[in-house]
């Protein structure tokens, strides 16, 4: 099957911009924060030996259009388009937020053949509720100030401040200012940010939740709060790796899970 580039239409009528390459049964990739179509296609070439893969924009980034107000369920309505163009069923993955957004749609009845996230950033206590209500509060406060680059900062905030600042003064930076607003779509996609283990129990998939032996301990925390809420759910952890996972250490955990 020949590389595709095209756009569905999704039901309030954003278009989506999505990526097709390789053979076999197809796998939509799902990006988390500051994500695009073209950040997927290392871990989509990959897959592609197996699968048709399918990397999409996620509406308000690169070529998707997007709406003057979000809702998490629009996003899942435009995961359903990308699916639809898969042929009308598909197996999804999700990494991070992406994560969220593949599990909301499981559990919303999307024709998800079957599933694997990583690491969906929820957190396990309550206490951590509070702190990313306001962190999103300030984020959305930035944004309306037209202060970007101060978003995109509070956003990294965790990032070690050498990496940060060699970040910023990389070719890199400018691309991720560009998808900035589209930062709190993904706070939304985590509701109030705790495992939403009563929502997790209606999904119907087969899940297999992954993690990062060198994540911070809330991450795989979350991991594994997230695979006992779920019905059918195998847990893994893929050693040395973080919540950048690297696509060569993915992508054998992937193939071997959906290759079924």
């Amino acid at each position: 099957m020949e590389n595709l580039s095209g756009t569905v239409t999704s039901d309030d009528g954003t278009p989506i911009a999505y990526r097709r390459r390789g053979d076999g049964p197809p796998l939509v990739l799902v990006g988390g924060a500051l994500s695009t179509a073209e950040s997927e296609e290392p871990l989509a070439g990959l897959l592609a030996r197996h699968f048709s893969t399918y990397t999409y924009d996620r509406r308000g980034r690169g070529g998707s259009g997007d709406a003057d107000r979000y809702e998490v369920r629009r996003e899942v309505e435009d995961l359903a388009a990308v699916i639809g163009a898969a042929g009308g069923s598909a197996a999804v993955h999700g990494t991070s937020s992406g994560g969220a957004l593949a599990l909301e749609a499981a559990a919303a009845g999307l024709p998800i053949t079957r599933l694997s996230v990583y690491e969906p950033p929820y957190r396990t206590a309550p206490s951590a509720r509070d702190g990313f209500t306001e962190r999103a509060a300030r984020l959305r406060g930035l944004l309306a100030a037209g202060r970007r680059g101060d978003a995109l900062v509070l956003f990294l905030s965790e990032t070690p401040p050498t990496e940060l600042a060699g970040l910023r003064a990389s070719p890199c930076w400018a691309p991720l200012l560009s998808l900035a607003h589209t930062l709190p779509y993904d706070h939304a996609v985590l509701g109030d940010s705790l495992v939403p283990a009563a929502r997790l129990a209606g999904v119907a998939p087969r899940v297999l939740v992954l993690d990062g032996g060198a994540s911070p301990a809330w991450t795989r925390d979350a991991a594994r709060a997230v695979a006992q809420a779920l019905p059918n759910a195998r847990h893994s952890t893929l050693t040395g790796q973080t919540h950048p996972v690297a696509p060569h250490a993915l992508a054998p955990s992937l193939t071997g899970w959906f290759a079924f």
